[in-house]
This record gives C-alpha cells, sequence and structure tokens, in this order.
C-alpha cells in the first residue's frame, strides 16, 4: 500500500527528525505533506528548504495538546495517514523542567489520538482500512542494557529518566488506542539519530561547533556510555517504509548496528576536523575534558533491526564512518544555518545537573 496522491500529516515536522522526513516524503514520493509544528526552540523551517512554494507542503503552526486546532485540520484535509513525531527529546532538559515532556509527549499524544480517532471513525470503510497512525518513539523506553545482548521489540520497558517515561506512556497510549478502539497504528523505536540540521544540544552538532571555536569538549563520566547511531535519513526512508507495509498493532525497532562508546564518538568528531579544517592550535583531542555524569545516565542502548530488516527488507545505508563525515561536512558547508541558532540565543552550557532529592521544576 502506498500513500502517493493522499495527504499525510507529520508532527513536529520542522524538528530534527521531522524535518528529515518532510524532506524525503517531497522529494521521494507522491505524498502531500501538511508539517504541524508549534515551533518550539529545537524547531527550525529553514530545515526544509525544498517546502518554500512546494505544490504538495502545507505548513500549519499548532500544538498538539490544542484539540479545537487539530479538529480543524483533520476537517480541513482529511489525511489517510499520521506521522506523530512532535516531542521533547533532550534528557538534560526533561530533567530541569519534565512537566513540558509530559505535557507534549503524553497529553499531546492523548490528543492527536482522540482526534485521528474521531476523523477515522468519519472515514469510508475502504479509507478506514487503509488510514494509518505512526508514532515515532525511542529505543530509550527500553531503559539500559549490559556488556551484551540487544533491543527487540518484546524487550519489557523500563525508562529511567523523565523523557524516555514520557515516551513510554505515549507508545502504550498508542497501542492502548489500537487494542480499545482499533486505530490502525504502528510504532517505532528508534536509536540515537545523527545528520544534517541537528540542532545544536545534541552530542554530534554540540562537539562540532564546540571544537570548530576551540572551546572544551565535554564528556560525561568516563565516555564509556555506548549509543546504538543511525543515520537520520535512513531513519527517514524507514519511517515510509512501515507506514506504507508495516502490518497494524505492530512495533519496529528501527537502529543503525553502529555502537560506538560516547568517547570514541568526540575523539573522531575531532579527527575528522583535524582533516578538513586544521586549527592553528593543534590536535582538538586536547580539546576533551571529562565532567560530571548526567543523574540517571544509561549505560548502553543497542536496537536489534532484525524484524524491520527480514519482515520489510530495510537495510541503514550508511555505517557510522560514511554517515559521520558526511554530518561533519555538512557543518562545515552549512555555517549560516547553525550560527542562526546561536544567534538567537541558544546557550550551550549545560542544564540537567539537577541532583537526587532536589525538586525538579
Amino acid at each position: 500500500m502506498g500513500f502517493d496522491g493522499s495527504t499525510v500529516f507529520v508532527t513536529g515536522g520542522a524538528g530534527f527528525i521531522g524535518s528529515a522526513l518532510v524532506r524525503h516524503l517531497l522529494d521521494k514520493s507522491g505524498i502531500f505533506v501538511v508539517n504541524i509544528d508549534k515551533l518550539t526552540y529545537a524547531s527550525n523551517l529553514d530545515s526544509i528548504p525544498q517546502a518554500n512554494g512546494h505544490p504538495r507542503y502545507a505548513f500549519a503552526k499548532l500544538d498538539i495538546c490544542n484539540s479545537a486546532g487539530l479538529r480543524a485540520l483533520f476537517e480541513r484535509y482529511k489525511p489517510a495517514a499520521v506521522m506523530n513525531l512532535a516531542a521533547e527529546s533532550h534528557v538534560d532538559r526533561s530533567i530541569d523542567g519534565p512537566g513540558e515532556f509530559i505535557q507534549t509527549n503524553i497529553v499531546g499524544t492523548f490528543t492527536l489520538l482522540q482526534e485521528a480517532l474521531r476523523h477515522w471513525r468519519t472515514l469510508a470503510p475502504a479509507e478506514r482500512d487503509a488510514f494509518r497512525f505512526l508514532h515515532i518513539s525511542t529505543d530509550e523506553v527500553y531503559g539500559s542494557l549490559g556488556p551484551d545482548g540487544l533491543f527487540t521489540e518484546t524487550t519489557a520497558y523500563a525508562p529511567n529518566s523523565p523523557y524516555s517515561a514520557s515516551k513510554a506512556s505515549s507508545d502504550h497510549l498508542v497501542r492502548a488506542w489500537h487494542e480499545t478502539y482499533g486505530l490502525p497504528t504502528l510504532v517505532t523505536n528508534c536509536s540515537n539519530n545523527y545528520g544534517p540540521y541537528h540542532f545544536p544540544e545534541k552530542l554530534i552538532p554540540h562537539v562540532i561547533i564546540k571544537a570548530l571555536a576551540g572551546e572544551p569538549l565535554p564528556v560525561y563520566g568516563d565516555g564509556k556510555n555506548v549509543r546504538d547511531w543511525l543515520y537520520v535519513e535512513d531513519h527517514a526512508k524507514a519511517l515510509r517504509l512501515v507506514l506504507t507495509h508495516g502490518k497494524i498493532g505492530e512495533t519496529y525497532n528501527i537502529g543503525g548496528r553502529n555502537e560506538r562508546q560516547n568517547l570514541h564518538v568526540v575523539q573522531t568528531i575531532c579527527d575528522l576536523l583535524d582533516r578538513l579544517r586544521p586549527s592553528l592550535h593543534g590536535p582538538r583531542r586536547k580539546l576533551i575534558t571529562f565532567v560530571s555524569d548526567r543523574p540517571g545516565h544509561d549505560r548502553r542502548y543497542a536496537i536489534d533491526a532484525s524484524k524491520l530488516e527480514h519482515d520489510l527488507g530495510w537495510r541503514a545505508e550508511e555505517t557510522f564512518e560514511t554517515g559521520l563525515l558526511k554530518t561533519v561536512g555538512w557543518y562545515l558547508d552549512h555555517e549560516p544555518w547553525w550560527r542562526a541558532i546561536l544567534e538567537r540565543g541558544y546557550q550551550t552550557t549545560r542544564i540537567g545537573l539537577v541532583q537526587s532529592g532536589t525538586a525538579a521544576g
């Protein structure tokens, strides 16, 4: 089943993964995209350069907690599918201020599900059968792995941060709306994304920008925390595949099979920058500074993407090395994009240091 010629809602389409998905749908499909985003600090419509004047694109500035606004959009556009990427996603921010995460990730998902269900019930039988609600989530809902093993779709949830707890809650809501009301839903859980247009608060762009400025490069704890890295454009391709060919009610894990220690990631960025844009002050590895660990910092994540690979035929095209080279090159070639974010007042100072027993706002 394909959605070419149909309208698809992409919530959070001005965010990092959302904008990659919108770019992919505009460039590689015949889908009419309605991008629904409330434009938070991390949103950036400049991340979709081809959207301006595109005949298959519309933008709606809206919070997914706004049920009346969502209902008006459903009635106006009558979408054939919803892809929900609207979320607060930064773990450190969730430690300092969990309320926004509860509101957007849980209440927002509930509100979107309710309005999608209302819309779905108005459709003709054939349209109801074709409708899909795809909820995009994270591997962090599974908690932390030891030195061995992989997260699968049947791994028990054990979230350890306010962010991952809010995403786990939203996943459960989506499952319940399928089981209770029959809404045709799908869920994906992905590993750490990276690539072009990534907001500077996340590890890889944060390190690139600080290294270019010759500033200290903070590494949490001993730097041996492991993440499985997924190039964002590979993720966008996987999401379209799940939307069109995934089995209703199923969960699909999306990972790049690229496990790396955080310290290795930072060292590799330093080496790439030394090669591509040498510094007069010498190798950038000397900028690496070990700092106090994040509270509740999960030790290791690793995704088993076998189900997606075997059932739907998806494969990550980028290795960590090829993807990181592309990413570093993109930030060097697109300095105006990230400098504009810094000039709008974004601060690269550390957050998320609340200690045990200290109340979070």
